[in-house]
C-alpha cells in the first residue's frame, strides 16, 4: 500500500474505535420516586395546581436546572411568599419535596365610614374581595381608587387607610378600608402670579380643573382633584416651553380654604427669558443633504425655540429617512446656550444600514384570522423595510378596533440588510349586545335591542368570529316608529378591497306625516370599493314593499289616492369624497356625497322613477377653536314611465336636520288643507358657526334657507329660511344636539313661531 493509502486507513480505524463512544447517550440524573408537597402555614394554594405548574414529574429524570425553572413558575402564580424545591435519594432514585409558604387570602372586605357613596358602588372599583390574594401592592392601588371616587364627588380633603387583620392559624386575613369624608369642596377662583405672557384666561383654558361655573353638572368644573392639579401645573409649564419660555417655573401651588365647602387655588409663575434659535447645524447625514433636512424642518434660525415642535422636526426626519427603509435610524437634539435668550441647536444623525423586509410574523391572534390582518398591512416581503408605511399599517389595524392593543416592531434576521416585521395583537371582545332608550324632535321616544358583531365569521362555527365581517340584528320600537334590521357584510369580498354587504329590513313609521303611517319592508345588497384614500363608490339594489296606511278619516283625495302597497324594485350609484379630520366633531375638510336612482323598468316593480342628489358641506376652521360650515343640497326626483311619482318617493325639507325652524316635512307643496304632499325638486342651503363655551359643551348660531317645487327641475320654488341657535353637548351617552329655529320667510301653511330641535348627533 501507498503511505497515502496507508495514513487514510489508519485515520479510518481510529474513528471506527471512537465512534462508540460518541453514540453513547449523555449520562442522566436519577428518576423521580414521587413528590410530596408541604406547607409552612395555612394551605393557601392547592397541591394539584401546585403540580400543575412544575414540569418536574414523577418517572421522569430528576434535573436541577428544571427545578430552578420550577420555584420561577411557582413564584409567577402570585399566590406563593416563599418556596423551596430540592430532592433526596430513595434507594437508587429521588423523592422530590415542595415545601410552600402560602400568601393570606382575603376572607372579608369592611368598608367603615363612607356615607356619601355606598359601600357597595366601593367594591364595584376595588379589587380586595373573599378569597383574593392578599396583596399590599393592590391595596395600596384601591385605597387610590376610593380617593379618586370620591374626588370626582368634590371631596378633595378625603382621607382612606387601610388595616389587614391576619389569623396566622387559618392565612384569613380581614381588611377594613376606614374613610373619612370630610367637608365637600368646590374651587371658586384660580388665581395666578407672575403671568405676564398670558393671561388668566389663556392659561386656564390649557386647565382641566377649572372654577365651577353654571354647566358644572355636564363639564364637572369645580371639582379638586390633587393628581389632576399635579398634571395641570405640567401643561401650564409646557404652555410657556411651546411659546419658548424654557427656564419656566412653578414657584408655588397653593390650596387656600375660603369657606367650609369652597377653596381658591394660587398658582405663582416665574416666566424667564424668551428662547429663539440662533445657529443650526446638522451632522453624520450621507444619504440626505444637509439642505435636504434642512428643507423637512419648521424651527429655523430666529425661530422660537419649543419642545412639541422639536420633537415634531426629529420626527419628520426619522420619517423622511424610515421611507427610504433606515429603520435603525436615530436623531439626537443638542442645544446649548448662545448668548440672552438665544440657543444653538445641533441635530446628530446616526443613519445606520437601509433594510428590506424578509418576514411578517402575526402573534397574539387567537381568534381572528391570520388573512384579516395582513389584508390591512400595506407592505410586503420583498419591500423597502419603510417605517412610514408600517405605522399607517399598526393605525389601519387599530381602526378594525379588534384588538386591545396593536405592536409593530422589527428584527433583525440572519441576512444583514434584512429585517422582520412583528405584529404582535391583544384580542378583544368585538361584539356587543346592546339595550337603551332614545328620544329626538323627529322620532320622539324609543327603545331599542341590538347585537352586533364587528369581527363576525358566518362560516366559523361555533363561535362565528374571526373573519372581520360585520353582523348587526337591531330591534327598535318606540312611539312613532318600529324597526327590525338584519344585516351582514363582508369587507373584502373574494379577498380584494370590495365589500359586499346585504340587509332584511322591516321599518313601520308615524312621523313621516300626522295624517298616515309608513311601512317599508324588503332587502338590499350593496357593493362599496374605495377608489382612493377619501373616495369611495357604492352600487346598491333595493327591493321593497312599500305601503301607506292608516289614513285619518279626514284627508285630503290627493292623500287618499296613495293608499295601499307598492312594490319597489331600484338600483342607486353613489360616490363619497369624505377629506373630513373627523367625523365626530369635524374643524377642516369637506364631504360631498352625489348619488342617481332608477327604479321601475326592466327591475320591475310598481314603481318607476329616477331621480339624483347632490349634497356637500366644506367645514373652516377659525381661530379660539371656532368653526364655520356651509352645507348645500340639490336633489331632483321625477315619474320616467306612465305613473306618478309616489309620495313616499318625494323630496321634503323641514326638522332638525334641514330647516329647523319649520315642522319636520312641512316646508314645499301642501294639499287643500295643508298636509305635506312633497315635491319633485329640492334646494337647501344652511350656514353655521359654532364656538365652544367649556369643554365638551359648544354654542351655536345657525342660518337655513331652502325650497321644494312641485314640479321636477323646477328651482324657482317659494323659499322659506330660518336663523336660530343652539348647544352641542359632548356627553357620556353620546353628543346632543339643541336648536331653536327661527322662521324668517314661511308660506301661508307655515306659522312664524319658533321650533325646538333635539337630537342626538352632529347635524352634518
Amino acid at each position: 500500500m501507498t503511505p497515502i493509502l496507508k495514513a487514510v486507513a489508519a485515520i479510518f480505524l481510529i474513528l471506527l474505535t471512537a465512534l462508540p463512544a460518541f453514540s453513547q447517550t449523555a449520562p442522566v440524573g436519577p428518576t423521580v420516586q414521587s413528590i410530596e408537597v408541604q406547607y409552612a402555614g395555612p394551605v393557601a394554594i392547592s397541591k394539584e395546581r401546585i403540580l400543575a405548574n412544575v414540569r418536574t414529574t414523577v418517572g421522569k429524570p430528576y434535573s436541577e436546572v428544571v427545578v430552578e425553572e420550577d420555584i420561577k413558575s411557582l413564584y409567577r402564580t402570585g399566590a406563593i411568599s416563599n418556596v423551596r424545591m430540592f430532592g433526596e435519594p430513595a434507594g437508587g432514585k429521588i423523592k422530590v419535596f415542595i415545601v410552600i409558604q402560602g400568601k393570606a387570602t382575603v376572607s372579608e372586605v369592611v368598608i367603615d365610614g363612607g356615607e356619601i357613596i355606598k359601600p357597595t358602588r366601593i367594591r364595584k372599583e376595588i379589587t380586595a374581595k373573599p378569597g383574593a390574594v392578599l396583596n399590599e401592592e393592590s391595596l395600596e392601588a384601591d385605597r387610590q381608587k376610593i380617593i379618586e371616587l370620591y374626588q370626582k364627588k368634590g371631596y378633595s380633603d378625603i382621607g382612606i387607610q387601610y388595616k389587614t387583620d391576619l389569623d396566622s392559624k387559618t392565612g384569613k386575613a380581614r381588611v377594613t378600608f376606614t374613610i373619612s369624608e370630610g367637608a365637600k369642596t368646590e374651587i371658586d377662583q384660580i388665581n395666578f402670579a407672575g403671568n405676564t405672557v398670558f393671561k388668566k384666561k389663556q392659561i386656564i383654558k390649557e386647565m382641566k380643573t377649572k372654577p365651577k361655573n353654571l354647566l358644572a353638572f355636564f363639564n364637572k368644573s369645580g371639582q379638586m382633584s390633587a393628581s389632576q392639579f399635579d398634571e395641570d401645573l405640567q401643561k401650564i409649564k409646557l404652555l410657556y416651553q411651546n411659546a419658548g419660555y424654557q427656564d419656566v417655573k412653578i414657584t408655588d401651588s397653593q390650596i387656600v380654604r375660603m369657606s367650609t365647602n369652597k377653596v381658591n387655588l394660587n398658582i405663582s409663575i416665574y416666566e424667564g427669558p424668551k428662547y429663539t434659535v440662533r445657529s443650526l447645524s446638522i451632522e453624520g447625514n450621507t444619504v440626505a443633504n444637509t439642505e435636504q433636512v434642512r428643507s423637512i424642518l419648521k424651527m429655523k434660525e430666529g425661530a422660537v425655540f419649543g419642545p412639541d415642535q422639536s420633537q415634531k422636526d426629529i420626527k419628520a426626519i426619522e420619517d423622511s429617512y424610515g421611507r427610504l427603509g433606515y429603520a435603525d435610524m436615530k436623531v439626537d437634539l443638542i442645544s446649548t446656550p448662545a448668548g440672552p435668550g438665544l440657543l444653538n441647536l445641533q441635530y446628530k444623525i446616526d443613519e445606520g444600514v437601509q433594510s428590506y423586509l424578509e418576514r411578517i410574523n402575526i402573534t397574539g391572534n387567537t381568534r381572528t384570522k391570520d388573512k384579516v390582518l395582513r389584508r390591512e398591512l400595506i407592505l410586503a416581503p420583498g419591500d423597502v423595510y419603510d417605517t412610514v408605511r408600517v405605522d399607517i399599517s399598526k393605525k389601519r389595524l387599530e381602526g378594525l378596533d379588534y384588538f386591545e392593543k396593536v405592536e409593530t416592531y422589527p428584527t433583525d434576521t440572519l441576512v444583514p440588510g434584512r429585517k422582520d416585521l412583528n405584529v404582535n395583537v391583544d384580542e378583544k371582545r368585538t361584539g356587543s349586545l346592546n339595550f337603551g332608550f332614545g328620544f329626538s324632535s323627529i322620532d320622539s321616544l324609543l327603545g331599542f335591542a341590538e347585537i352586533t358583531q364587528g369581527n363576525f365569521d358566518l362560516a366559523g362555527y361555533p363561535n362565528f368570529t374571526g373573519a372581520g365581517q360585520k353582523f348587526r340584528l337591531r330591534l327598535q320600537y318606540g312611539a312613532r316608529r318600529k324597526d327590525f334590521i338584519l344585516g351582514l357584510t363582508e369587507p373584502y369580498f373574494m379577498d380584494r378591497q370590495l365589500a359586499l354587504g346585504g340587509e332584511v329590513f322591516y321599518r313601520e313609521a308615524d312621523y313621516q306625516s300626522t295624517v298616515y303611517s309608513q311601512r317599508n319592508y324588503g332587502f338590499s345588497t350593496t357593493l362599496r370599493k374605495p377608489i382612493n384614500n377619501f373616495t369611495q363608490a357604492k352600487f346598491e339594489y333595493r327591493l321593497e314593499n312599500i305601503g301607506i296606511f292608516n289614513l285619518d278619516s279626514n284627508v285630503s283625495d290627493e292623500i287618499r289616492a296613495e293608499e295601499g302597497d307598492k312594490l319597489k324594485s331600484q338600483i342607486a350609484f353613489t360616490l363619497v369624497n369624505d377629506t373630513r379630520d373627523s367625523p365626530k366633531l369635524t374643524r377642516t375638510g369637506h364631504k360631498i356625497e352625489g348619488d342617481v336612482r332608477y327604479a321601475g323598468g326592466i327591475l320591475g316593480g310598481d314603481v318607476e322613477t329616477y331621480g339624483f342628489n347632490i349634497e356637500g358641506t366644506q367645514y373652516f376652521s377659525l381661530p379660539w377653536d371656532m368653526i364655520f360650515l356651509i352645507n348645500a343640497e340639490i336633489g331632483v326626483v321625477d315619474s320616467w314611465g306612465n305613473g306618478d311619482v309616489p309620495i313616499f318617493d318625494r323630496l321634503y325639507l323641514g326638522g332638525a336636520n334641514s330647516l329647523r325652524g319649520f315642522d319636520y316635512r312641512d316646508v314645499g307643496p301642501k294639499d287643500s288643507v295643508g298636509n305635506p304632499l312633497g315635491g319633485r325638486t329640492l334646494g337647501h342651503l344652511t350656514l353655521e358657526y359654532t364656538f365652544p363655551v367649556v369643554e365638551k359643551v359648544r354654542g351655536a348660531f345657525f342660518y337655513d334657507t331652502g325650497f321644494v317645487s312641485s314640479d321636477a327641475y323646477d328651482f324657482n320654488g317659494d323659499v322659506n329660511s330660518d336663523f336660530g341657535f343652539g348647544v352641542r353637548l359632548d356627553l357620556p351617552i353620546g353628543p346632543i344636539r339643541i336648536d331653536y329655529g327661527i322662521p324668517i320667510q314661511s308660506d301661508t301653511f307655515n306659522d312664524s313661531g319658533g321650533k325646538f330641535n333635539f337630537n342626538v348627533g352632529y347635524q352634518f
